[in-house]
């Protein structure tokens, strides 16, 4: 199956949550957290470096979402933010999460730089096992539903 359509006819705009992703460069990873983005009616900002949000593994990974989730200019995402980290920040059930809010994910590897955690809240899942983090798409989920969890 192929698929036409204009960059320019994906949604723009804002809402009251956005994920932010910094250099996020695996696409199936992009791809579904646009999909959680969709289910929680989030936006998405991408950094420079970011996988393409319409690479064949991103958009097969979105199911369809790409189409209706607003991707916000960087520079445009709300001004709350908090940034989810491996380690050193307070527990995510603990951290204000109050709309307008951005959440800022990092990159799979390096994870965010301190430039961007020193403007933001720093929030870590903890993890009741042996495992140090979380995949970025799994973590992602998990701040949206705690967000809605409280929203409830």
């Amino acid at each position: 199956m192929i698929g036409v359509f204009r960059r320019d006819d994906l949604p723009v705009g804002t809402r009251d949550v956005t994920l932010a992703l910094w250099r996020v460069t695996d696409p199936g990873n992009v791809g579904t957290l646009v999909r959680t983005a969709d289910a929680f009616g989030a936006a998405v900002s991408l950094s420079p470096e970011c996988a393409d949000p319409l690479g064949p593994r991103a958009l097969r990974a979105s199911a369809g979402a790409i189409f209706r989730v607003p991707l916000v200019e960087w520079n445009d995402a709300p001004a709350g933010c908090v940034a989810l980290v491996a380690h050193g920040g307070a527990p995510l059930a603990e951290v204000v999460l109050e709309p307008p809010l951005t959440i800022l994910l990092g990159s799979e590897r390096e994870g965010l730089p301190d430039a961007l955690v020193t403007q933001c809240h720093k929030a870590t899942i903890p993890l009741p096992g042996e495992a140090e983090s979380l995949n970025v798409a799994a973590a992602g989920a998990i701040a949206l539903y705690e967000l809605l969890r409280r929203l409830r």
